[in-house]
């Protein structure tokens, strides 16, 4: 048996990484590379795509600089060039950025100070409703000092303030967009054919298909190691190992179950890849009636039923039957990875014992013998909604499912397509769902997908408590970073206590990789964030994938 590869995380700045991770000379006709995925994208505009679109649209749109291997949030250190070639640190309050001169849109339009202002207005506009929107609260102003300098004002100091200024947004072409109303960014050709600054460009598009990109070699930091990057559609994980092991596929970020390890372990054209992810899943509450309004939800908006329900759920079962043990259970909404992780609070440990006298002490039990628990005509049953793409949460909805039933809870799974589930995630159209957070290495994500803010956005659940929004905010604001930990893990333990949801495991990550892929290495918060570096030998019998129609 192989041993599984462990991808270094090691930080390195923007001259070691391409001299590791480039060929010399780089060359467009190095290859393709086809990745298979379990869902298509939903849109490449950076401001409003998620899941696939974001990884994709990555390939397209660059920040003004990116964190190395090592995915440090707190300072400046070992942070790599994107758009911006150098910054300073003028005071403690404000960071100015020097664009570099040759970063060119892929229409030929220089990247200018005005771009970065613009995209700036545009994260921050209530119209459009970024979900990164609330990230960008501390700060105060963009401004340009000149074509390629821009200064970020902040309202404080605090360890964050690189990461706040450079993560969180893509820089977008005000050029193409100033003109557009934000309300109709969603629905507008650029969302969907976008024109962007970074290594590749948009080729083909066949929804529900694939999605190819060419790359763009005039590209300002070198030539793509790889000249065409295909994705894939498969219809589930499971499809997208055999996509890889019948060598129609070379790359599947995710490999699901022991089963698919093994199948992988045991094709000696492809390799496996283990990597620290920053990933959480979850069971999701909707504290809210599904039909719409404000009214709560008429079983899940009880905090009590839901500390039933996070006692009922055998977290260790699940990491062990789900993902054979390659995981943890992460303390809050949160990941180990995270630098406030050690020392957080932790939502109550698996008791069924427990569970049941805390059910029946609010009423519910089963008065008619039918082996369902209920409470004044109400049965105790709700659907789980997950996507049909992910194997990892299907698996994770069956064995719920059980454990709940046997407790007198009934539960109904509903499989959706990836974007149907997203849109009724988003609109707060289901009892619960199956989530999956690939999360920044920052806490400040807490605010994004937990805090009031994030309702009607990522905030699924319309979760709202104004002490956990004012200890996120007192934290993200926070200089020292002792003080800021200590009010984190307040925060968590004030979420861990209103239970709007029950945090599952954080997996442990392993990709698929053929062997032709070179230089392959991953960064914890985004696997996609250095695939332009990567590398791909000729591609034998590609079968005319990622041609245009």
């Amino acid at each position: 048996m192989r041993s599984l590869i462990r991808v270094s995380t090691c930080a390195a700045g923007l001259t070691a990484v391409l001299a590791a991770c480039q060929p010399e000379p780089p060359c467009v006709e190095c290859g393709t590379a086809v990745i298979a995925i379990g869902a298509d994208a939903d849109l490449l505009l950076p401001a409003l795509s998620q899941s696939v679109g974001r990884a994709i649209g990555d390939q397209i749109f660059l920040k003004l600089a990116t964190a190395g291997l090592a995915a440090n949030t707190v300072g400046d250190s070992g942070f790599v060039p994107g758009l911006a070639a150098s910054w300073a640190f003028e005071t403690n309050r404000t960071i100015v950025f020097r664009l570099d001169p040759r970063a060119r849109w892929h229409d030929g339009a220089p990247v200018t100070a005005r771009d970065v202002v613009f995209t700036f207005d545009a994260y921050r506009d209530t119209l459009l409703n970024a979900p990164a929107r609330p990230l960008l609260h501390e700060i105060d102003s963009v401004t340009a000092r000149d074509e390629h300098t821009i200064a970020f004002h902040f309202r404080s100091a605090y360890p964050e303030q690189f990461f706040d200024a450079t993560h969180h947004m893509r820089i977008l072409p005000s050029h193409l967009l100033d003109t557009v109303p934000r309300d109709r960014w969603r629905t507008h050709p650029f969302a969907r054919s976008p024109v962007g600054n970074g290594p590749y460009r948009l080729a083909t598009w066949r929804r529900g298909e694939l999605l190819e990109l060419v790359a763009d070699s005039s590209f300002f930091l070198g030539v793509p190691g790889i000249g065409r990057l295909v994705w894939r559609v498969a219809p589930d994980f499971n499809a997208a190992v055999t996509q890889l092991v019948a060598g129609e596929a070379d790359i599947v970020e995710a490999i699901v179950g022991p089963e698919n390890v093994a199948r992988v372990e045991a094709d000696s054209a492809l390799r496996l890849v283990e990597y620290a992810a920053a990933v959480y899943i979850y069971l999701g509450f909707n504290l809210r009636a599904p039909r719409g309004g404000t009214t709560a939800h008429p079983l899940l908006g009880d905090p009590a039923l839901r500390r039933a329900l996070v006692l009922a759920s055998d977290r260790g079962a699940l990491v062990r039957a789900v993902l054979g043990g390659r995981g943890t259970i992460p303390p809050g909404p949160t990941t180990p990875m995270v630098w406030i992780a050690d020392g957080a609070p932790r939502q109550p440990a698996y008791d069924s014992a427990g569970a049941a006298r805390m059910l029946d002490s609010l009423g519910w039990r089963d008065t008619n013998g039918d082996g369902i628990r209920d409470r004044g005509g109400r049965r105790l049953a709700f659907e789980i909604l997950y996507p049909s793409s992910s194997g990892i949460r299907q698996r994770t909805g069956v064995i719920l499912q059980e454990q709940y039933r046997r407790l007198g809870i009934a539960v109904e799974l509903v499989p959706l397509e990836f974007n149907t589930w997203t849109d009724r995630a988003r609109r707060g159209r289901f009892d619960a769902v199956l989530g999956a957070w690939q999360i920044d290495l920052s806490p400040t994500g807490l605010r994004e997908l937990w805090g009031s803010h994030g309702i009607g956005g990522s905030n699924y659940g319309a979760y709202a408590s104004p002490v956990f929004d004012s200890l996120v905010a007192r934290a993200s604001a926070t200089a020292d970073p002792g003080s800021a930990r200590t009010l984190w893990h307040e925060a968590i333990g004030v979420i861990n206590r209103d239970a709007p949801a029950v945090w599952l495991f954080s997996p442990q990550a392993v990709a698929g990789v053929h062997r032709r892929i070179g230089n392959v290495t991953i960064r914890p918060d985004e696997w996609w964030g250095t695939l332009w570096t990567w590398t791909a030998g000729k591609r034998e019998g590609a079968g005319g994938v990622g041609e245009r129609d």
